[in-house]
């Protein structure tokens, strides 16, 4: 196995890899630093986060560089303020030796007064976010002229993010750069765009397959109806006492609500959005770090950049969209060889979608059964006595209060200690799962679901209705009828744009609440505080059952027939 004297690395690097306890290179890192190191070939390296990629293009970078000279010869553009500081970091460690080499990171939400004058004392590397950046380069604060070198790291993100104009300007502001180095997880088009319009003929390195998952991570599914999703996540952390995680949502409202649910309930947890400001974000991401919080639960912007070692699960609360998305959410844990493992809380319809994931992930999935109240308890019970019996006693003076124990409990057997111990321990959850219902969806419940929706075991449609979809267009028989009418119902909802959804989602909340499929309904009309959804008639009077009552962030969901409403 190679080490990283074999590299050709300069002899104060090796000596702080030493330091550091690295003695063999990662994939990324064994084929990107000889490469690097010349200084002149631009290179685009394809590999998962948790890899190894700061030290790919740190440790070049900080071989080429000039020290004598006191401006900024590199230039490092990454998407986040977390992802910019943990770079910083891992390059102070790398630098160890090199006493005249001077990194600084720049990126919005803090002081630019103090970042400019950082600059101005005199710096080798910028690690910078793009909207600081070229906030910078606006103000002149920051030459970028006598740039050598430029680092695109998780240049998906990015793009994600909505920095594709801003990379373009960056690049287009360091004319003299020697060469450029792109780093990502996966390869969408843009970023191959960029490649061709920007670097020349790059050299392309590739770790493990574009999109693949990490394969120290285990993937586990677990299918439940909608309207237990959240029972259902509350379980899987009960049911995994050791737990130090990330769940994700898709949107803020739902991350804020669910955090807000589960610390009433006493989880150590914090949520993590776009509505905070950076002082509070600074201070979520801060108790995380040192795990006063167990659970962070985050949507996929904010986590965007998060690199925190030693998370041990990623629960998805929800399927994302994008197989993209799913690569960086699971890739938060089994980072740098340790094992992690990421479970998926999905419905009956998102199988296909799961199923389309794994497929290009290029990962097995693991159908798994969502505990029983009896297998949580067990597992928390055998947690607790373990962490009874590893308790260090060494450090305190238990002895001189011995005695007072003994005679306190003279007349307590063994047992009924034990069983008073485990009662104030476990009163909570013996309460809460004496009578936990089964959670799970089996297959003649999925039966049962889909013939209710109309649809044959195949999932297709038995009979395919005229009407329109959800965007007003024609389908079915040239026959069918026109929204209201004929075959369709028109229902009214007492829920609109005002509670946070947009077109999309409310479909999906309201097939989710229902267990009915998108081929039953029509034109969905939303406005500020209602909706009026067109509806098969013969689906109609499951959709209502299935939502009228319901509560919806505290309010009550009110489902009707529109016209009998009239």
């Amino acid at each position: 196995m190679m080490t990283f004297a074999e590299l050709g690395l300069d002899a104060k690097l090796v000596q702080a890899t030493d330091a550091l306890g690295y003695k063999n290179p990662t994939p990324i890192q064994e084929k990107a630093i000889p490469v690097l190191i010349s200084g002149t070939k631009d290179l685009v390296g394809l590999a998962q986060t948790g890899t190894g990629k700061t030290a790919a293009f740190g440790l070049p970078l900080l071989h080429l560089i000039d020290e004598g000279q006191k401006f900024p010869q590199a230039l490092v553009v990454c998407p986040t303020r977390e992802l910019c500081l943990q770079i910083v970091n891992e390059m102070e460690l790398f630098k160890k030796f090199q006493t005249g080499m001077h990194v600084v990171a720049v990126y919005g939400g803090t002081s630019i007064g103090q970042q400019i004058r950082d600059l101005k004392r005199g710096v080798q590397i910028v690690v910078a976010t793009p909207g600081r950046l070229i906030d910078l380069i606006e103000r002149k604060a920051i030459n970028l002229e006598q740039i050598k070198y430029v680092v695109l790291d998780e240049a998906d993100e990015m793009l994600n993010m909505g920095f594709k104009d801003d990379i373009e300007f960056i690049l287009q502001n360091t004319p003299n750069r020697q060469s450029t180095w792109l780093f990502s997880a996966t390869m969408p088009p843009e970023i191959r765009r960029i490649s061709k319009k920007y670097l020349k003929d790059p050299m392309e390195i590739t770790v493990g397959k574009t999109n693949t998952a990490n394969k120290n991570i285990d993937h586990q599914y677990f299918v439940t109806s909608a309207q237990h999703r959240y029972q259902t996540l509350k379980r899987l952390i009960d049911f995994n006492p050791g737990i130090y995680g990330i769940i994700f949502t898709r949107t803020k409202a739902d991350a804020q609500d669910i955090a807000e649910k589960l610390t009433r309930e006493g989880y150590d947890i914090d949520a993590l959005h776009g509505d905070l400001t950076q002082q509070q974000r600074d201070k979520v991401m801060g108790e995380f770090r040192d795990k006063t919080l167990q659970l962070l639960i985050a949507t996929d912007v904010a986590a965007r950049g998060i690199d925190v070692a030693g998370i041990t699960h990623v629960i998805n609360y929800e399927l994302p969209d994008d197989v993209e998305v799913y690569t960086h959410r699971s890739g938060r844990t089994g980072r740098a060889g340790n094992t992690g493992v990421c479970m998926s809380i999905i419905h009956i319809r998102e199988m296909g979608k799961m199923r389309h994931i794994q497929g290009i992930v290029q990962v097995p999935f693991h159908k798994m059964d969502i505990p029983g109240g009896k297998d949580v308890c067990r597992k928390q019970f055998f947690h607790f006595m373990e962490k009874l019996l590893q308790t260090d006693i060494s450090h305190g003076d238990y002895e001189s209060y011995v005695p007072m124990l003994e005679e306190k409990f003279a007349d307590v057997s063994k047992e009924e200690v034990l069983k008073r111990v485990a009662a104030m321990e476990f009163d909570r959850f013996l309460k809460y799962y004496e009578n936990a219902e089964d959670l799970n969806i089996y297959e003649q419940r999925r039966e049962r679901f889909e013939r209710g929706a109309g649809m044959d075991r195949r999932g297709g449609d038995r009979e395919r209705m005229p009407g329109r979809d959800t965007r007003g267009r024609q389908f079915g028989s040239s026959a069918g009828g026109n929204g209201g009418g004929g075959d369709y119902a028109r229902l009214f909802v007492n829920l609109g744009t005002k509670d946070g959804f947009y077109k999309a989602s409310f479909l999906q909340f309201i097939l989710d609440l229902s267990d009915l499929r998108k081929e039953v309904l029509g034109r969905i009309d939303m406005k500020e505080m209602n909706s009026w959804i067109e509806i098969d008639k013969r689906a109609a009077k499951q959709m209502i059952a299935a939502i009228d009552g319901k509560n919806y962030k505290g309010r009550r969901i009110r489902m009707n027939d529109a016209d009998s409403r009239r």
